[in-house]
C-alpha cells in the first residue's frame, strides 16, 4: 500500500489526551539547558503531525494481518492434508502383506519397496508382475503408496513454504506495530510535558474547534433515506458513535477507519476486505455528485483514510488515535473518492 503524506489537516482537528496521567510529565529540557519551551501550539502541530504519521503503517499493518491470517489457513488446511494422506499410507502399508512387515522388521524399507520408490514404478512393477515376485494386489498397493508418498512430499514442501511466510509476516507486523506505537508513544509524552491547565484549554479549544465546523460524536440515530444494507450499515455506524479510535481495531469497543466502514457493511451482510486500498479496489465507484447515504468515502488518496456518507453534506468516521466516532462535514477533509459496496 501506499505511504502518502496527507496535507496538514483543518484546525478543527482536536486532540485527546489518550488517557494521559493526571500528573504531569516534564519532558523539556531544564532551565539550566536554556532550551526554549515548546508552546502549547507546538506541541498541538508536533502531536497531530505524529498521529497523521501513525496513519499509514496502521493500514499497512492492517493488510500484513490479513496476510497473516490467510497464510495460517493455508497451513493449517496444509497439515490436515498431509495428517489425512499419512493415514491412508498406513492403511496402504498393511493391504501390501510381507512388504510392510519386512520394512517394520528391519527397520527400514525392503529393497524391492526401495527399488519401486526410487526408480519407475511402473517398469519395476510390469518386471516383478512378470517374475512373480509381487500379487496383482500388492502391485496396486504399492502404486497407490508411490503416488500417495509423492503427494505428501510436495504437501509437506508447501507447508513449509507457508510456514516461512507466515513467520516472515509475522516478524513485519511486529516492526510494523512498533513503528505504530512508538509514534503513539512519542505523542503522549508530548501531551504529558504540558500542565493540567494547558491540556484543560487544548480540551476547550477542540470542542469549539469542533463546533464550528460541525464535528459531532455525540451519540444519535440515523433517519435519513437511505434503505435496505446502506440503512442497515449506517444504522451500525450511529450505533458506534462517540467509540474510540483505535489502530488495527474492528469493533466491537472500538474502531481505526476501515474497521468501522468494514464492520457497518459486515453488520448490513455485506462482506468488505480490511483496509482502505482493499475497500477502495473492491468497490464500484461513483461521482461525488451522484453519492448516496452508505457510500464509502476516500479522503486524501485511495490509501489513507476513509468513512460513509451519511447525506446532506455529511460523513461518519473513526478520525484517528484520541478521537472518538463521529460525524463530520463531508468536506472537513480533501475528497478523493467514493465507492459504493
Amino acid at each position: 500500500m501506499g505511504t502518502h503524506r496527507r496535507p496538514k489537516p483543518p484546525s478543527r482537528t482536536r486532540i485527546a489526551t489518550l488517557g494521559i496521567a493526571a500528573g504531569a510529565v516534564s519532558l523539556l529540557p531544564t532551565q539550566s539547558q536554556a532550551a526554549p519551551k515548546p508552546t502549547m501550539d507546538e506541541v498541538r502541530k508536533q502531536v497531530e503531525k505524529l498521529y497523521e504519521e501513525a496513519e499509514a503503517p496502521t493500514e499497512e499493518y492492517n493488510a500484513i494481518r490479513e496476510e497473516q491470517k490467510k497464510l495460517q489457513r493455508e497451513a493449517d488446511r496444509g497439515q490436515d492434508r498431509i495428517a489425512r494422506k499419512q493415514e491412508e499410507v498406513n492403511e496402504l502399508r498393511a493391504k501390501i502383506g510381507p512388504l510392510a512387515t519386512a520394512q517394520y522388521r528391519s527397520g527400514g524399507i525392503d529393497p524391492s519397496v526401495q527399488l519401486f520408490l526410487s526408480g519407475d514404478p511402473d517398469d519395476y512393477l510390469d518386471k516383478a508382475q512378470m517374475m512373480g515376485r509381487t500379487s496383482d494386489r500388492q502391485a496396486d498397493a504399492l502404486r497407490a503408496m508411490q503416488s500417495k508418498q509423492r503427494e505428501l512430499t510436495q504437501d509437506r514442501a508447501a507447508v513449509t513454504k507457508r510456514l516461512k511466510s507466515l513467520e516472515e509476516t509475522r516478524a513485519k507486523a511486529a516492526e510494523t506495530k512498533d513503528e505504530v506505537q512508538g509514534k503513539l508513544a512519542e505523542a503522549r509524552k508530548l501531551l504529558n510535558s504540558l500542565t493540567v491547565q494547558q491540556r484543560a484549554k487544548m480540551e476547550a479549544d477542540q470542542e469549539r474547534d469542533d463546533a464550528a465546523t460541525g464535528a459531532s460524536d455525540t451519540a444519535a440515530s440515523y433517519n435519513g433515506p437511505a434503505s435496505g444494507r446502506a440503512k442497515a450499515a449506517l444504522d451500525f455506524a450511529y450505533a458506534q458513535l462517540g467509540k474510540p479510535y483505535e489502530w488495527g481495531s474492528t469493533g466491537p469497543n472500538s474502531f481505526d477507519c476501515s474497521g468501522l466502514t468494514g464492520a457497518s457493511w459486515r453488520a448490513a451482510g455485506v462482506s468488505l476486505p480490511r483496509t482502505v486500498q482493499q475497500q477502495y479496489d473492491a468497490g464500484r465507484k461513483v461521482a461525488k455528485s451522484d453519492l448516496q447515504p452508505g457510500d464509502i468515502i476516500y479522503w486524501y488518496n485511495s490509501t489513507q483514510h476513509n468513512g460513509m456518507y451519511v447525506g446532506n453534506g455529511k460523513a461518519i468516521h473513526a478520525p484517528r488515535t484520541g478521537k472518538n466516532v463521529e460525524i463530520v462535514p463531508l468536506d472537513s477533509m480533501p475528497f478523493f473518492a467514493a465507492s459504493r459496496p
